[in-house]
């Protein structure tokens, strides 16, 4: 009896380092090292962005209109003398709060359907897939375009707009995950022995295609924001005076020639972030392949 009591807490205490070894094979990538510094730093900008950036996003005159960077103020100022620097930084939340809903529109839907039509099969099953396979056969910004369309350019529009394009992009690979573990022996025991839906549904396979969504979500990140980005571009997005980097970059295009920062700051934010979380994706789905793993 002494020798199983003394046994448990090891049991208790097995995910902790099993959590500290994902982080640090991921760590030990280079291109995962980098996409967790960028997204940490991403996440801590947007959270303090109003303590980090010395001025509202939107004051207008808050310099001298088209101030050179590296002077008085880091990043220098647009037409309308507004602050460059604090236009990134709160540009950093919208482009989390945007990348962050959409893909959990996307998956939250995405994976229900994939669970479903791995569980249930028949017309259900081809039902829901062939939709699916329609959809996806248009590019997830056309989709993003169509729905905007309908319901009006804004960025909760798009947000709602990249969230319904990437459905069908998680629907189908978290089917063919849950394809793979319904045809495995504890599935099949668990639907002997008379489990439910629910408890088939969400308690042996969600969990068993957990690691696989995570790499997809990661990767979905960038998808989302290069979505969002290419709306606000086109006007379709984020509305003045909202410091989104696709509007900001969209808005700089007249001014290339006499302040080309505006262009250049805007798109090398949401180039690095978007290598950033593909690098991390990748990163991650490495981290955890069991046929990586030494």
């Amino acid at each position: 009896m002494m020798a199983v009591e003394a046994a448990e807490p090891t049991v208790e205490v097995a995910a902790e380092p099993r959590r500290r070894s994902l982080l640090r094979r991921i760590v030990r990538q280079p291109g995962g090292a980098f996409g967790l510094a960028v997204l940490v730093l991403l996440i801590l900008v947007a959270v303090f962005a109003d303590v980090i950036a010395p001025y509202s996003p939107t004051k207008i005159g808050a310099g001298p209109r088209f101030a050179d960077p590296f002077g008085a103020y880091l990043l220098g100022t647009d037409d309308l003398g507004r602050d460059l620097f604090s236009r990134i930084v709160h540009g950093a939340r919208l482009t989390v709060l945007v990348a962050g809903v959409a893909v959990f529109i996307s998956m939250s839907i995405g994976v229900l359907i994939g669970l479903v039509a791995a569980y249930a099969r028949g017309i259900v099953e081809m039902l829901l897939m062939r939709t699916a396979d329609v959809i996806f056969s248009f590019t997830e910004t056309l989709i993003a375009l169509a729905c905007v369309a309908i319901l009006g350019p804004s960025l909760e529009n798009a947000v709602i707009a990249v969230g319904i394009a990437g459905i069908p992009y998680y629907a189908r690979t978290t089917y063919a995950a849950a394809l793979v573990e319904t045809g495995k022996p504890y599935f099949e025991g668990a639907a002997a022995s008379g489990a439910g839906v629910f408890r088939l549904i969400f308690v042996h396979l969600l969990p068993n295609v957990l690691p696989t969504i995570i790499v997809v979500a990661t990767l979905g990140v960038s998808m989302a924001i290069l979505a969002a980005a290419a709306l606000s571009f086109l006007g379709l997005g984020a509305q003045p005076p909202d410091p989104e980097w696709g509007k900001m970059l969209s808005d700089a295009r007249d001014f290339f020639n006499r302040a080309p920062w505006l262009m250049f700051v805007p798109g090398a934010c949401i180039a690095v972030t978007v290598l950033a979380f593909n690098l991390l994706g990748d990163a991650l789905r490495e981290a955890l392949d069991p046929r990586a793993r030494r």
